[in-house]
């Protein structure tokens, strides 16, 4: 089984993964949320200036992983560009169609992969992601293929 695959990357791929990965960014909003409420508790009983530093934390807390992952998305120069991918049994080839970066992933030295509702994301032995939209695939018969691939040379998905 061979694919052809092309996106156009977006900072939502990268925090889709991300949150997908690490719990910290999918947990960061709720407590944000949390840290909130109880500020606007302390505003209403009366402590305007713990209850304000409380509500600014707490925007800092839910913004902070968003604003993170879009600046580092827009500090790296080959983040934007077109990506095309080759996948195959032996590796995944990943390369911008401006040449500026290449990637070959064999299998064996993927650690796993998780599968969200937009993106699948490949994890090295590092700390390396690589997200691959489900927009790349051309037909769900493509999308399935390459989810049927990953169970066969990574196993089952990782656990969010």
């Amino acid at each position: 089984m061979s694919l052809e695959l092309r996106w156009d990357p977006t900072p939502s791929d990268w925090n889709d993964a991300l949150r997908a990965v690490y719990p910290v960014y999918r947990w960061a909003p709720w407590f944000g949320l949390g840290l909130g409420a109880l500020a606007v508790v302390l505003l209403v009983a009366g402590q305007p200036v713990p209850g304000f530093f409380g509500l600014l934390c707490a925007l800092i807390i839910v913004a902070l992983p968003m604003v993170a992952v879009w600046s580092q998305f827009r500090r790296n120069p080959a983040a934007a560009a077109t990506v095309t991918a080759t996948v195959d049994t032996q590796s995944f080839r990943m390369m911008t169609v401006d040449g500026t970066a290449y990637t070959d992933l064999r299998w064996p030295t993927m650690a796993g992969w998780v599968e969200t509702r937009h993106n699948f994301v490949l994890r090295t032995g590092g700390s390396a992601l690589f997200p691959v939209p489900a927009r790349a695939f051309g037909e769900q018969e493509d999308l399935d293929g390459f989810r049927d691939l990953l169970r066969e040379l990574l196993g089952e998905p990782s656990k969010r």
